[in-house]
């Protein structure tokens, strides 16, 4: 039996034993209402109203301190002795690298097809309410973090639920913040492995098929796949055996490299079509509250939007925490303002110059997807990059694989945080989800499990709904860290030595 026909049956007989459960589940978290003539998710409404939220309780914390968060990123306010594994660059980057994937690329192409050049105005917007919710979430993961005696770190909502809701509301709130955590490791355990991990070998995968030959070309066969798949395993495998503090020193290189290829090509679309550019932004604000063919008219368009961004940037979803948890610091608001960049690197500026160049190139297939025809969306991002640049689908492809493999390192850290807060963190736990989490790269060239995959974004954003209760319930927390920060950046301002000196006390460490 060859091995195509051994992954075919897989394949099968996996869709066909969990389809029925996907399919319950994806209708049960991804239930819509119709609002004006369109069918809103409520999962969706329930990130942006969170957005909303946050925005206001903290006076517009995004806009208000978006140049502090740039100078902590700088290490403008860095303190010596701070406990943790990685500067602020370096959590940012590997917290970016888990949300900036090919959602960014064939994600936004379907947005704009379905919701018109519209979509991105209400896809910005939400980006920019997003970064409130992940300044909560990440604050929270970095005040209750666990640093252990080896000088790791632990942090994420699994254990900011439990210890967070304990502190505030005593025995009632640690039963129920276990219960939240459970929960919370477990889904994202679930995802890290098909959604952070085989999919992306998957995608990336296909790409590099599609530019070399397709099925008769020299990857093309199963023999390719399962090379691929060894390769991508062994990648990740030897960094993530190194830690947070290796993916760190890897991601902080893939994720300016990936983003910046990205950025220059569109850049280059643009500049080349620059007359343009006016009636590319007058169509997208026009299209906004005007559009034209949209079901659900502006609603509709607004609503696509809205999917778009909250489903790539992950803001509310509980998972970026866990990689900024490891930064070092002393003041947890201060990683807390740094995460807020993400969604804005995310979704206000790959997202955007994603639609940009599609609506300023005009491709064919374009027209064709927003005319009903089904055309994935990385081929429309593909063909509009080729209308400047014929060879693009190289460079293309380039960019996907470094995405693939930067998310696919995040998730893997994500995942054994969660693994090792449900199995313990012994030596013989770690090694067992490491083997398992690369066998799941090597079976993502090989399988597509499409079926496990829906029901992984499912979980994912189950899980928003409970990290967001969490983020409700601890925000006085939030505003609390917010001011001591404050005024620990006044201090320095007033004394450049200010925390650098040796009598400030070390954080009290929790070990486990």
């Amino acid at each position: 039996m060859s091995l195509d026909s051994v992954t075919q049956s897989v394949d099968e007989a996996v869709s066909g034993f969990f389809e029925p459960i996907a399919k319950w589940l994806g209708e049960v978290v991804f239930y819509t209402v119709p609002v004006g003539g369109t069918d809103l998710p409520l999962i969706v409404a329930w990130l942006v109203v969170a957005g909303l939220v946050f925005t206001g309780w903290f006076g517009l914390v995004q806009f208000r301190k978006f140049k502090l968060a740039v100078d902590v990123v700088r290490g403008k306010y860095d303190e010596k002795g701070s406990t943790g594994e990685v500067n602020h660059f370096q959590a940012l980057t590997a917290a970016v690298s888990g949300t900036v994937g090919l959602g960014n690329i064939a994600g936004v192409a379907v947005a704009v097809s379905i919701g018109g050049p519209g979509a991105t105005f209400w896809m910005i917007l939400c980006g920019l309410l997003g970064m409130a919710t992940k300044f909560v979430e990440v604050t929270l993961g970095v005040k209750y973090r666990e640093v252990h005696a080896d000088g790791t770190v632990s942090g994420g909502p699994m254990h900011y639920l439990p210890k967070g809701l304990a502190e505030r509301f005593g025995k009632n709130g640690k039963t129920l913040g276990k219960v939240l955590a459970v929960l919370a490791s477990f889904l994202i355990l679930f995802f890290g492995l098909f959604g952070g991990n085989l999919f992306q070998v998957n995608q990336s995968y296909a790409q590099l098929v599609s530019v070399t030959g397709g099925e008769d070309g020299a990857l093309g066969s199963s023999a390719g796949a399962l090379l691929f798949g060894i390769l991508i395993a062994a990648l990740v495998g030897i960094v993530l055996l190194g830690g947070i503090r290796s993916i760190a020193n890897v991601t902080s290189k893939l994720v300016p490299a990936m983003a910046g290829i990205y950025i220059v090509a569109c850049l280059v679309v643009i500049l080349v079509n620059i007359t343009a550019v006016p009636d590319a932004v007058a169509s997208i604000v026009e299209g906004a509250f005007n559009p034209e063919g949209v079901a659900g008219g502006v609603l509709g368009a607004l609503i696509i939007g809205f999917k778009r961004a909250a489903f790539s940037n992950e803001a509310g979803l509980g998972s970026a925490p866990i990689a900024h948890s490891a930064v070092k610091t002393k003041h947890p608001a201060s990683e807390g303002l740094v995460a807020l960049l993400e969604p804005f690197i995310d979704t206000v500026v790959v997202c955007t110059m994603t639609a940009l160049t599609i609506v300023i190139a005009n491709p064919a297939s374009w027209g064709e997807a927003r005319a009903g025809e089904d055309i994935g969306g990385v081929t429309i991002t593909s063909d509009a990059f080729e209308t400047v640049l014929p060879w693009f689908p190289y460079i293309l492809t380039v960019a996907v694989l470094l995405f693939a493999v930067s998310t696919v390192l995040t998730w893997g850290y994500y995942g054994l945080k969660s693994w090792t807060y449900l199995f313990g963190r012994s030596r013989a736990s770690e090694v067992t989800y490491k083997i398992v989490y690369t066998v799941f790269a090597v079976a993502g060239s090989l399988l597509t499990l499409q079926t496990l995959i829906d029901m992984a974004d499912a979980f994912l954003f189950t899980l928003a709904v409970i990290n967001i209760i969490g983020l409700y319930l601890l925000a006085p927390v939030v505003k609390r860290e917010l001011r001591t920060f404050l005024e620990f950046v006044r201090a320095r301002k007033a004394d450049p030595n200010a925390g650098n000196g040796g009598d400030d006390q070390e954080p009290v460490k929790t070990t486990v």
